[in-house]
This record gives structure tokens, C-alpha cells and sequence, in this order.
């Protein structure tokens, strides 16, 4: 039977801690705001831009800051990703060739909007092998919803039960349940240090990229 994969995107194929870094921080210095260190924002990012803010400027969304601080936010990561400094972790662009050189499919499903995952993945033209991506603004629902994996696997013609949903962050896991997917926790991501990966009950806890491709040639 012929498997699928589908991964996340941040913080399980692209570090893109620094870009966020930067442009939080900059926006802190204009209002006069303590900066954030990189842990910090490792420790945050998966969850998105509004735990970026919430961390930044210790506010949380009944805050009549907070949507403007979230706009500016996003607009400056919008004008950030032309100058991009984010890398694919150590380990996929040998992944991602192994499995087109095995024939085996594979995929984007990310809770990032299209706005800013479509410039950036064709950043990297090891990316250009992605049969779909999938973006939040593309459904109804985001992860932890299944709906984007399942459209995936819709769209790339495979069943649930034979694919991989690979992430860095509960909801990536409890995705991949709700979808019937198989799912990979991976070690090298964005994990909260309130969050160990342990506790996620991933099918899979996975230490390094070459991992991936063993368990899909199974």
C-alpha cells in the first residue's frame, strides 16, 4: 500500500523563529516595550501570531490593543518574507528528496494563511515537490479541526489510514487523530516547555528527519 505524508510547515519543515523574532521585537522598540528573547518565541510561535502578542506586550485578546498590535504584526511579517531568513530544519531537504526519489506523496496542511505560506513556500524550491498545500484560510475550521488533512487527503486521492501527519504541537496531533491519520510528533519544533511531547499520544515521537522516511517505506 502506498503511503502519504503530509507535514506541518513551521516549526516541522521551516525554522522560521528568526523572521518572527525580529519583527516582534521591532514592533516592541517602537512602542517602548521590553524585547523577547528567541526561547521566548520558540516557545510561543506554534500557537500562532496572537500568542506573539500576548507575549510581546502581556496583553491578551479583551484588550483594546490587542487587534491593532495583531494587524501590525502581520503586515510587518507580510513585508518580512521577501527578505526571509527562515531555513528548512536540518535534515528535510534530504527527506523531502528521499521520498520523491521513493515515489512516495507528500504534502502541506498548515494553520498558516495563504497570504503568507504561498510566498514562502516558493522560497524553497525543495518545497516545489508538494503535491497540495493546505492553508487555514482554505477551510472553515483550523487545527486542531481535521478539515485540512482530510481535504488533503481528499485532494491528493489517498486514504487516511494509509498517511503520515507530521507536526511540532498538540494540535498537529490531535488533527491527525480526528482525521484517522497516523501521527509523527517531532522533537526538533516549536514545543512548549508547558507541553511535553510525551504527553501528545502520538503514534510516532520522531528524533530526526531519516526516521520519517523509514516508517513510510514500511
Amino acid at each position: 500500500m502506498t503511503k502519504t505524508v503530509l507535514f506541518d510547515l513551521d516549526g516541522t519543515l521551516l525554522d522560521t523563529e528568526r523572521d518572527f523574532t525580529q519583527i516582534l521585537n521591532a514592533q516592541l522598540s517602537h512602542y517602548g516595550e521590553s524585547t523577547v528573547n528567541p526561547l521566548q518565541v520558540r516557545n510561543s510561535v506554534s500557537s500562532g501570531a496572537r500568542a506573539l502578542i500576548k507575549l510581546g506586550f502581556g496583553i491578551d485578546e479583551s484588550s483594546d490593543r490587542f487587534a491593532p498590535h495583531l494587524e501590525e504584526l502581520l503586515d510587518r511579517y507580510d513585508k518580512r518574507i521577501p527578505h526571509t531568513e527562515c531555513v528548512l530544519f536540518p535534515g528535510i531537504a534530504n527527506l523531502l528528496k528521499a521520498l520523491d526519489r521513493s515515489s512516495i506523496p507528500w504534502g502541506i496542511v498548515t494553520n498558516k494563511p495563504s497570504r503568507f505560506t504561498r510566498p514562502l513556500v516558493r522560497k524553497f524550491p525543495i518545497l516545489q515537490s508538494s503535491k497540495v498545500v493546505i492553508c487555514a484560510d482554505q477551510l472553515k475550521n483550523s487545527k486542531p479541526d481535521p478539515e485540512g488533512i482530510l481535504r488533503a487527503c481528499s485532494e491528493m486521492n489517498c486514504t487516511p489510514a494509509d498517511t503520515f501527519y507530521i507536526g511540532d504541537h498538540l494540535k498537529d496531533i490531535q488533527a491527525s487523530t480526528g482525521a484517522g491519520t497516523k501521527s509523527m510528533a517531532v522533537r526538533w519544533g516549536y514545543i512548549p516547555d508547558d507541553s511535553p511531547i510525551e504527553s501528545w499520544d502520538a503514534d510516532f515521537i520522531i528524533n530526526h528527519p531519516d526516521e520519517i522516511l523509514d516508517l513510510a517505506q514500511q
